[in-house]
């Protein structure tokens, strides 16, 4: 299901109406990402709590707090799905119109193109993926870019990833680190910090769009 480019009245998704399952779609894929677990669990989830009699969502970043608190009692296999639905940075195909954007304004240049990001950055992160990837099995890197160019983010990937800054594009290897327990305290640190970005996200996507 494509999400819509523009974010419908609140009004309509908080009502009884039929249509109200569809604007509440397109508005979270908008938002959050399009991807199977936000229609299949997520959606249905939200819906019954914004027909609770106590329910008093009144604005979009309300929307966005009430989504994410569902989304922290998910079980970690659920949180990491939904996670995954955000492209990796450095990805250039397949990206959602508000994910291009993002990767574009990255480079540091807000009416810049993806591909304007140098080759070698991108290569640099397509192996800081792998090695997170690698040491964090079923997480993907995600964070709340907020303006930062891609070659920052390499830089923070490899304060994550406790590995020096280098100039090389595919050091260390990735078969090099260690792997952290899934489950484990530090696995689950890194999947709820991933969760919490999703949602920063999700907010500045809502502050790009005019709304609150």
């Amino acid at each position: 299901m494509a999400a819509d480019s523009s974010l419908p009245p609140l009004s309509l998704i908080i009502s009884s109406t039929p249509e109200s399952t569809l604007y509440l779609s397109n508005a979270l894929a908008l938002l959050f990402e399009p991807s199977t677990l936000l229609f299949s669990d997520l959606i249905p989830e939200l819906e019954a709590t914004l027909r609770k009699p106590t329910s008093a969502i009144t604005t979009y970043t309300a929307l966005i707090d009430k989504t994410l608190e569902i989304i922290r009692a998910w079980p970690d296999e659920l949180k990491a799905k939904f996670v995954g639905a955000h492209p990796r940075i450095g990805e250039v195909k397949g990206l959602s119109a508000f994910s291009a954007k993002e990767q574009g304004q990255a480079n540091g240049n807000a009416g810049s193109s993806v591909a304007a990001t140098s080759p070698m950055v991108l290569e640099r992160l397509a192996h800081l993926n792998a090695c997170y990837e690698r040491r964090y099995p079923g997480l993907r890197y995600i964070t709340f870019v907020n303006g930062r160019s891609r070659a920052v983010i390499a830089e923070e990937m490899e304060g994550v990833l406790g590995i020096p800054h280098s100039l090389s594009l595919d050091q260390p290897p990735a078969e090099a680190l260690g792997v952290v327990e899934v489950g484990s305290a530090e696995w689950r640190s890194e999947l709820n910090r991933a969760v919490e970005d999703v949602g920063r996200i999700a907010k500045s996507r809502l502050s790009a769009l005019g709304m609150q």
